[in-house]
């Protein structure tokens, strides 16, 4: 009886600890998702991206979208798993901001850049 009392007790202790460990969530990921698609928007706002930029890098977070998908699809994300999908948000980051700071603007927001002044005064 206390050898099956306490086996029951051991399984009631270590089940919730074994599904935290093969969780299948990803906070961090759908977070920095978020944020990652707001810059892009607001660069849009801004006119910093042109529609072209923002199109391609919205191509990009579907990409990662897909990539956390499929990590998902066996129930548990590995850390390896983990691991490639903070490298590939990593690498979009910088293609947001290399984009936003590349000089190609659409202020007038035309789907057309605008083009950069080469010094004195705008004609």
């Amino acid at each position: 009886m206390k050898l099956l009392k306490s086996t029951l007790i051991s399984l009631v202790l270590i089940s919730p600890l074994s599904s935290l460990a093969q969780s299948n969530n990803t906070p961090k990921f759908d977070q920095r998702q978020a944020n990652q698609e707001r810059r892009i928007q607001q660069g849009e706002q801004s006119g910093s991206l042109t529609q072209r930029e923002a199109e391609r890098l919205n191509k990009g977070q579907d990409h990662l979208q897909t990539v956390e998908e499929k990590a998902k699809a066996d129930g548990t994300v590995t850390r390896q798993e983990r691991a490639r999908l903070q490298h590939a948000e990593d690498k979009q980051s910088v293609r947001i901001y290399r984009q936003k700071h590349d000089r190609q603007h659409d202020y007038n927001h035309n789907g057309k850049p605008d083009r950069p002044h080469r010094g004195g005064f705008p004609s």
